[in-house]
């Protein structure tokens, strides 16, 4: 477990039209930039067992609270919060500290922005680090409407899209029990529910599984959502269809070295194609569910860095001016 108090204090910087509340460690004039994405509904927080490893190994190490999380920024429209503002925040980013490009790694909804983000920047991208989503291919049908089709209007990802608000006001509601039950391991078999399982799962008195951090860590996440609310977060789902749209005329291979990790028994299906699209991947898997790098802290750094280690570090002087921090 990780005292909140151990981990950096944040900066707010302005990037894109928005501020994103930014925690970083390592030295800026070192070099190595590594760009840590979050999911949802986490935090930067969610890697505070890899930034003080990755410090401590050379990187600098960025970690923000994207845009509609924590103390940044939150934009009222939903498309504010498509791929292409979403990519344009890091890119940005990397503008403000004056990178030329960095090493990227994303969880669950991060996954997505930075694969997004390599597709749509490759220049900013040396190395990708992916951990439970996979490349998502494009299809001929928005992801949305496949979903609907095949999972029905229950499913998450169609009720946040068609049921604007509905699920949000639930999570506004139940924050503590909603964060309290949907971090867990060790989970039961998943039993098919009525409903949205997450509304469920916000109501539920009685928590499943097994709680992966301390009441104090889970803390620093319950309070950060019940400042800024879930609906932020949840308009990144609003815009899956809008993203297919923004995709389509990308080349859709990344050729940049990647690290994909699983987690054995998370319920985000694997990619049998994966090496299609991503023909540089090297694939790896830990015995744990979701939330891999907080499930499986140690684990996932050393994995990180051992890859990192193997593809030789980013070069120490790729920066597009000499600011220091």
């Amino acid at each position: 477990m990780v005292d909140p108090t151990d981990f950096p204090e944040p900066t707010l910087i302005p990037v894109n039209g928005v501020e994103l509340e930014v925690f970083e460690a390592g030295r800026h004039n070192a070099g190595n930039p590594i760009v840590l994405c979050h999911g949802w509904p986490e935090l930067a927080f969610s890697w505070r067992h890899q930034v003080p490893a990755l410090a401590a190994a050379g990187y600098h190490v960025i970690a923000p609270n994207q845009r509609g999380y924590g103390n940044s920024s939150r934009p009222t429209e939903v498309a504010d919060y498509d791929i292409e503002h979403l990519s344009g925040d890091l890119v940005a980013l990397l503008d403000h500290y004056g990178y030329e490009d960095a090493t990227f790694v994303g969880h669950d909804w991060g996954a997505f922005v930075v694969w997004g983000l390599t597709l749509l920047h490759p220049d900013r991208v040396n190395k990708v680090i992916n951990l439970s989503l996979p490349y998502q291919e494009r299809g001929e049908k928005p992801w949305i409407e496949v979903m609907e089709d095949v999972l029905g209007g229950d499913f998450y990802f169609v009720h946040f899209n068609r049921q604007p608000g509905v699920a949000d006001a639930v999570f506004d509601d139940n924050t503590f029990q909603f964060l309290r039950n949907i971090y867990r391991k060790d989970l039961p078999p998943a039993e098919p529910q009525p409903g949205m399982a997450l509304i469920n799962l916000a109501r539920a008195g009685t928590p499943p599984g097994e709680p992966i951090m301390s009441d104090s860590e889970l803390g620093v996440f319950v309070s950060a959502f019940e400042s800024s609310g879930f609906t932020g977060g949840v308009n990144w789902y609003r815009n899956l269809d809008r993203n297919w749209r923004l995709l389509a005329d990308v080349d859709p291979i990344i050729q940049r070295p990647a690290l994909m990790i699983y987690g054995e028994r998370d319920v985000i299906a694997r990619s049998e194609r994966l090496a299609e699209f991503v023909p540089n991947v090297e694939v790896a898997s830990l015995d744990c569910g979701h939330w891999i790098q907080q499930e499986k802290p140690e684990e996932t750094t050393q994995m990180i860095l051992g890859w990192l280690e193997r593809q030789g570090s980013a070069n120490p002087v790729s920066t597009r001016s000499s600011q220091d921090a």
